[in-house]
């Protein structure tokens, strides 16, 4: 529904895909790029999670399966080469859908009347309260308190804004979508397929894991950005 009213709303704003960095120049290059920013910080933020584990004497180890993830968790326990499908698809979906309205559509619109700066405050900012249905939710199923789900969404707004603006940068970056929605897939996928089991639960430190990732990829992107001038580019070409 989500793609389908991106579609509908760049018809009627009279917008192109290419306008919005869905262009195909350099996309499997941009893919591979996303795909490796995501490799090298969860492979640092699970080795971290598993020293840490280990030091505690909980006996880690991983384990493949696909989970349903959650705020309250991860949920689920399939290893079926069709739910690993079904996974590796709906994230697929998901990145199309979130990065061409967060950082296609948005971005396209706030640059026409307001600088970038402010153009990624309003992405991730709408970006970041996008995910509190989740704990309203649990709030509405008497699942959870009002002061927990106050802090809930407000650890939500505040971690997923700021990731909402290492994809705009990532978007500023390469001039197209490819890169943050590689980046954001393999963020969404390992989640889902990649546990870290101990002696005590499952993915106790998952929160852990993904502060981590997500803070070292941030930082490596603002370098980037920084160090070459990107912001002295137009965002998409």
């Amino acid at each position: 529904m989500g793609i389908g009213i991106l579609f509908i709303a760049l018809k009627y704003l009279h917008i192109r895909t290419s306008e919005i960095g869905f262009q195909p120049q350099k996309a499997l290059k941009n893919v591979l790029y996303g795909l490796l920013l995501g490799v090298c910080a969860y492979m640092l933020a699970y080795g971290i999670e598993y020293s840490i584990h280990s030091m505690l004497g909980n006996s880690p180890s991983l384990q493949l399966y696909v989970t349903s993830y959650s705020v309250n968790g991860n949920l689920g326990n399939q290893t079926g080469l069709l739910f690993f499908a079904i996974c590796v698809i709906g994230n697929i979906i998901n990145v199309v859908m979130e990065e061409g309205v967060f950082r296609g559509l948005f971005l396209k619109l706030a640059e026409k009347k307001y600088s970038f700066l402010i153009a990624v405050i309003l992405s991730s900012v709408l970006f970041g309260f996008w995910h509190i249905a989740a704990p309203l939710r649990s709030f509405l199923n008497a699942e959870r308190s009002f002061g927990g789900t106050l802090m809930m969404m407000l650890m939500l707004v505040v971690t997923t804004g700021i990731t909402g603006v290492k994809f705009c940068l990532l978007t500023k970056i390469s001039g197209s979508l490819w890169l943050p929605m590689a980046d954001h897939f393999l963020n969404n996928t390992i989640i889902n397929i990649l546990h870290i089991s101990t002696i005590t639960d499952v993915d106790e430190l998952q929160i852990v894991r993904i502060t981590i990732s997500q803070t070292v990829s941030f930082i490596a992107v603002l370098v980037i950005f920084c160090k070459n001038k990107f912001y002295k580019r137009e965002t998409f070409r």
